[in-house]
């Protein structure tokens, strides 16, 4: 058993060396597996075939020792496993190997190690034109004034929406190109060209404000409504010359609507030849201004050639040219040519959206042809299929629910409001705020005041805000019939809204309300007013401090007069006199000069300083100190005390 010994603790040294495989350690656990199961007194019967009877037992042992090894490591030979060499044939092999594994996993160098020299950046070129706001910079107090601008235009308060923008431009940040645009748009559709044309110069001229495509277009808009083409031409021409972008087909339907309207027709169709000419698409609008000029001259032959010329350069035309032949076919008494275009264009089953649907049916419907007109709203209705497709739009049924009004047909006009297609895939309309207001407008007309409360209450239920136009149908009726009580309720819901009130629609209100001996009911409706911005208009305070003052009531007036002066209204010299010659003759007259005297500043109020944490003493101003010596309760000297 010494040799058996002796050769393990061989292979377990031999195993424990630095330049052992794992495959022959794998082959050495084996082995001492092999040998440490066999017992000493089986080994003469386990290796009993390896042994000659003729040798001692030492050379038996290890003849059989080394019969095992061969074995083993024969099958180590013989396995899959690849085997890996010892070393290097070198010393220098082994440490170029180790230095290319150290560049391996070596942080690569900077690319910019790798170039050459970056040419440096180009200085800006001041020539180079300015590009105008993107959507993007419509965000934050930018946006928050955009929706204030936006909020007053749909309350129709334009003055003030102009007077928001117009001081904007000396705020920080500035305001954008789409706030501009929309107070000029707004005062285009409002058809007040003089004040459009004034705010363009302001925003875009005096205060440099980049303007865009849609600020050019309502600039030329409002100079073709105002018969002043060449203003206009000029326009057009400083767009071509200095705008970094190309005019739209806005800006052509503008220009050929306002030469045809000057008489200018060769003009409208070499500025169309131009149009064509620099790439833009044939626009339906564009010839259909060309075809109305040629048509109100007389000259159909010139007409249809522009009309088929835009067959061919359009396979989906709109369907408001159809619509000016038709008007003009039906007032040269020549309706069979009319409706032989309209069956022309109906039978191309186009699907035409609502807008050129719309002026086909207001055509059928002004030529008395209503059951063509009703036909064409049936297809329509049976075509809307939202949101694949949608067919129809409030202006749709609002024309057909007044033609029934224009008929006395009550019923049928409130069955049409809520009509659906009969079509399978077709849905019905989900009526918005303007085709709710257009048929409580035509009820209150009729004196059907409790039917258009009806769908005043279907329209408060609905996920939908309610308009200032709403508000002003209902409280409008309620005057005319002289029903005080509801005419407050809805004033008061229009004021806790937070829509603006005009200051004119105000007057007007509060006036009726001091006419009927209510000069009281107008002060809560009032301060509610006041608590919102933009404040009250000065002559609305005036109307009511006047009602008060004839009516008696001078301990409202004074708390009135309190309410105007914390709400930073100002007062004019007139009304200060009126009002002091009255409490004079009350004795009265020093507590409204003090009131009066007492007017807030127009800048914000400053945040008193807190003083040090922890500190008992009452908040307020800091007393001046005396003198050489340190005041604490300063703010700029709380860090930096004098040496004392």
């Amino acid at each position: 058993m010494t040799i058996y010994r002796f050769l393990l603790r061989s292979v377990r040294r031999y195993s424990t060396t630095s330049f052992q495989t794992p495959v022959f350690n794998t082959s050495t656990q084996t082995l001492n597996h092999h040998i440490d199961t066999q017992s000493p007194f089986q080994s003469s019967s386990a290796v009993a075939a390896d042994i000659n009877p003729c040798q001692s037992p030492i050379s038996t042992t290890n003849t059989t020792t080394t019969n095992i090894l061969n074995n083993q490591f024969r099958t180590t030979s013989s396995s899959s496993t690849p085997v890996r060499s010892y070393g290097f044939s070198s010393a220098e092999e082994a440490a170029a190997e180790r230095r290319r594994r150290k560049r391996r996993v070596r942080i690569e160098p900077p690319l910019y190690a790798l170039r050459p020299n970056p040419a440096p950046p180009k200085p800006n070129d001041p020539n180079k034109p300015r590009l105008p706001d993107s959507t993007s910079s419509l965000v934050g107090s930018r946006l928050n004034l955009h929706n204030r601008v936006q909020s007053l235009i749909r309350a129709d308060d334009l003055d003030s929406a102009s007077y928001i923008a117009r001081q904007s431009v000396f705020q920080s940040p500035r305001p954008t190109v789409f706030t501009c645009n929309a107070i000029i748009a707004a005062m285009y559709r409002a058809k007040r060209y003089d004040y459009a044309k004034a705010l363009f110069q302001y925003f875009f001229n005096q205060f440099d404000v980049i303007p865009n495509i849609v600020s050019y277009n309502n600039i030329i808009g409002c100079h073709c409504e105002s018969n002043d083409i060449e203003e206009a031409l000029k326009v057009y021409n400083h767009i071509l010359e200095n705008a970094p972008y190309a005019p739209s087909a806005v800006t052509y339907r503008h220009l050929t609507k306002g030469l045809i309207d000057a008489g200018r027709v060769n003009d409208a169709v070499g500025l169309l030849r131009e149009m064509l000419h620099k790439g833009h698409a044939a626009d339906s609008l564009v010839y259909n201004n060309l075809i109305l000029g040629y048509l109100n001259l007389g000259n159909l032959e010139k007409a249809n050639e522009l009309f088929d010329e835009l067959k061919e350069r359009c396979s989906v035309y709109d369907g408001v040219v159809n619509a000016t032949f038709m008007d003009w076919f039906f007032k040269q008494g020549k309706p069979k040519e009319a409706m032989e275009s309209y069956r022309d264009l109906m039978d191309r089953n186009y699907r035409m959206v609502p807008a050129q649907r719309n002026v086909l049916l207001e055509t059928l419907l002004r030529h008395g042809r209503k059951k063509e007109a009703w036909n064409l709203f049936d297809d329509m209705l049976d075509d809307h299929t939202p949101p694949s497709f949608l067919a129809v739009n409030s202006d749709t049924f609002n024309m057909m629910v007044n033609e029934c009004f224009k008929d006395g047909n009550v019923a049928m006009a409130m069955e049409v409001f809520k009509r659906v297609g009969k079509a399978v895939k077709s849905k019905p309309f989900l009526m918005d705020v303007a085709g709710y207001n257009s048929v409580m407008a035509r009820l209150c007309e009729l004196d059907m005041i409790d039917e258009a409360e009806e769908y005043y209450r279907q329209l408060s239920a609905k996920s939908m805000s309610l308009s200032v136009n709403t508000y002003k149908i209902m409280i409008d009726a309620y005057m005319r019939v002289d029903r005080i009580e509801e005419m407050l309720d809805k004033y008061s819901k229009m004021v806790e809204s937070g829509f603006r009130v005009i200051p004119a629609y105000a007057n007007e209100l509060f006036g009726f309300l001091i006419e009927k001996g209510r000069v009281l009911d107008c002060l809560p409706i009032l301060s509610k007013m006041g608590n919102k911005e933009p404040r009250p208009d000065f002559t609305t305070y005036n109307v009511v401090i006047r009602g008060l003052i004839e009516g008696g009531n001078y301990d409202a007036t004074v708390n009135l007069l309190s309410q105007m002066m914390n709400c930073g209204v100002d007062t004019t010299v007139s009304l200060e006199e009126f009002v002091l010659d009255v409490f004079e003759k009350q004795g009265r007259r020093m507590e409204v000069e003090n009131i009066f005297n007492r007017k807030s500043s127009p800048f914000p109020p400053q945040r008193l300083f807190p003083g040090s944490r922890g500190s008992t003493q009452t908040m307020g101003p800091p007393q001046m100190p005396e003198q050489g010596r340190w005041n604490p309760s300063m703010q700029w000297q709380t860090n930096f005390p004098p040496n004392t």
